[in-house]
């Protein structure tokens, strides 16, 4: 794996429509831009980069970890994405993502029943990243239905991959939209 920058950033929200939210909601983002090493090229075994997304998913998750400040177990929600440049194609997002990302990084957050959204795309140098987010161990908690977005103003570039984990240690700001609430989930299923 060949990592040119990694960038990380926490947002804060003190405010939501004229109320104060405190303590404030808290969303870290840790993207890492890489080299696709299959960039123009249709390759049919991509192994190499689903190990490269085992080794992303533990280094972007303690990184955010750490830019919260937080304790692993203190983390509410997750997500995870990847934009690949013109020359690649989704599928190598789809297999830095899937199937071996997921596992370091529910360890960097503790447990994590629940299924990591994802989502991917191809796109070019200063593009938005969506990063999807839900709650880490029960999915049916609306109030940590959510998104967070990084942009790097030179990545990624043509042959390369833009690699983003997000986790929150709290949902919304000002949630109201019933269901299930962070105290009331169990997580042993990934649902509820």
């Amino acid at each position: 794996m060949k990592i040119r920058k990694i960038v990380v950033s926490v947002e804060e929200t003190h405010i939501e429509i004229g109320k104060t939210i405190a303590p404030p909601t808290r969303k870290a983002v840790a993207a890492a831009v890489i080299e696709n090493p299959f960039a123009g090229q249709y390759v049919e075994d991509l192994s190499e980069l689903m190990d490269i997304g085992a080794k992303l998913g533990g280094l972007l998750g303690e990184k955010a970890i750490a830019a919260l400040g937080i304790t692993p177990k203190r983390a509410e929600s997750y997500g995870k994405a990847a934009m690949v440049g013109e020359n690649g194609e989704l599928e190598h997002a789809a297999a830095i993502l899937h199937p071996k990302l997921g596992a370091p990084l529910r360890k960097a957050v503790e447990k994590g029943a629940a299924l990591v959204p994802s989502s991917k795309k191809r796109g070019g140098m200063g593009q938005d990243l969506d990063v999807p987010l839900g709650h880490k161990d029960a999915a049916y908690v609306r109030s940590h239905f959510d998104g967070v977005e990084i942009r790097i103003n030179d990545a990624p570039r043509a042959n390369e991959i833009l690699v983003a984990v997000a986790v929150t240690d709290s949902g919304r700001p000002l949630p109201r939209v019933g269901g299930l609430t962070a105290d009331e989930a169990e997580g042993k299923d990934g649902l509820r």
